[in-house]
């Protein structure tokens, strides 16, 4: 059966393929630490008190039909003074777009934005954006970057690829890294746009930048996240932010997130949201507009639910460093923020004990899964080379009991590999 060009270059997503393997075989009774997915689970890192009883309160006073295509009014003015109180940005409700989660809002943004032809610049590895690239038919153009500067992109690096460029795709905290922008390299960055952009005739499209924050409440050990128009005011109207509580409320499954950007765009992907019926539900927008502006709640569960993620991130991350000082071909990048930890494993082109050789780091994962109870992701699932030995570690889907029973037998598992010959 013949079916379309974008359906038959899509492809499916590997973190969903290694942990389906892992609920494989943990319904056959394997204790694996699943580290794959983005995701909390929820009898561990419950979302906040107030914000259930907030939901549980909107569908009882029958907050059921429809919402606006734009989201809420409540919702939007307390997003507005969320922005205005935590980065100092002018944002009105008009020049916000909400939508459920993060996702329709990063393909509303392409739709409004993105021709067929058009080129669309971003760094690897990240998340999804070579996917949102065929769904527009955009020409993509992949950046690689280098664990020199913690997978983060610079200046330097983007330079090349920008000219008639339609749009950068930018995310800091960063998924799949958990790293973040320095505010030098930041800077750089927005110069460039800048610069690209007075280089342009009225006739041309001007280049915007994506600006993925979804993790910016979750930063640790004293980072600062920033931000492109705080830091260059003249960017506001070529700059889209993605946000939303889905991360930094463990509210993945509620759905509520939001962009805020030029209203000349904004409108357009009110549009297409509209059209597509990617709406949070109207409950779950009352809710979370009310909790917005419960800041005390806010900022209690906020420091509990950081504490907890980032006790999980240091474990684990002191748990490579001690893999290294024992001789094990593996490191790690301390965490900066989001859920994610940057794990270097270097055993590519070893054999395990049945004479298998690991040639690509999905050989490797499912290694470590079957002899480790260690279930992670490689970058080539974000974009990069299948050779490369970094992979992605989300702390969310586990205990910190889980982390701390699996890292000695990571260190067996590794043992056991051997050159090939």
């Amino acid at each position: 059966m013949n079916i379309s060009k974008i359906a038959n270059t899509l492809e499916g997503s590997e973190i969903i393929k290694i942990s389906g393997e892992i609920n494989a075989l943990k319904a056959q009774g394997q204790k694996i630490a699943n580290l794959t997915i983005g995701d909390f689970d929820s009898n561990i890192f419950p979302i906040p008190g107030k914000l259930t009883d907030n939901i549980m309160e909107a569908y009882g006073s029958n907050q059921t039909n429809y919402p606006p295509a734009e989201g809420v009014v409540s919702l939007r003015d307390s997003v507005s003074a969320f922005i205005k109180s935590h980065f100092n940005l002018d944002y009105s409700a008009k020049e916000i777009q909400v939508s459920g989660g993060s996702r329709p809002l990063i393909y509303g943004l392409y739709m409004a934005l993105v021709d067929p032809g058009d080129r669309v610049v971003y760094p690897t590895p990240s998340w999804n954006n070579n996917h949102y690239c065929r769904f527009t038919g955009a020409t993509d153009v992949p950046v690689q970057t280098s664990a020199a500067n913690n997978f983060m992109p610079k200046a330097s690096e983007i330079k090349p690829y920008l000219k008639g460029a339609t749009l950068l795709a930018l995310c800091s905290p960063l998924n799949p890294t958990g790293t973040m922008f320095s505010k030098e390299d930041l800077e750089e960055i927005c110069d460039l746009v800048i610069e690209e952009n007075k280089s342009r005739s009225a006739s041309e499209k001007p280049l915007y930048i994506m600006y993925d924050q979804i993790y910016s409440q979750l930063t640790f050990g004293g980072q600062v996240h920033y931000n492109p128009v705080s830091l260059r005011p003249e960017l506001k109207d070529r700059v889209v932010y993605i946000d939303g509580i889905s991360k930094c409320l463990a509210a993945t499954g509620v759905r509520v997130g939001w962009a805020f950007g030029p209203e000349h765009v904004i409108s357009k992907m009110k549009t297409i949201i509209g059209h597509v019926g990617a709406w949070s539900p109207k409950a779950e927008q009352v809710a979370t507009g009310k909790f917005l502006t419960q800041t005390a709640d806010w900022n209690e569960f906020l420091t509990s639910f950081k504490g907890k993620v980032q006790k999980s991130l240091d474990t684990l991350y002191q748990g490579f460093q001690k893999l290294k000082a024992d001789g094990f071909a593996v490191d790690a990048i301390q965490p900066m923020g989001a859920i994610y930890l940057t794990i270097q494993i270097d055993y590519l082109g070893k054999k395990t004990p049945a004479g298998e050789v690991l040639k690509t780091g999905a050989d490797l994962v499912f290694y470590l899964i079957n002899e480790a109870g260690m279930g992670i992701v490689p970058f080539s699932a974000f974009g990069t080379d299948p050779g490369m030995n970094w992979f992605r570690a989300s702390v969310g889907g586990c205990s910190l009991q889980d982390i701390e029973e699996m890292l000695p037998k990571v260190g067996e598992a590794l043992a056991k590999l051997k050159v090939e010959s």
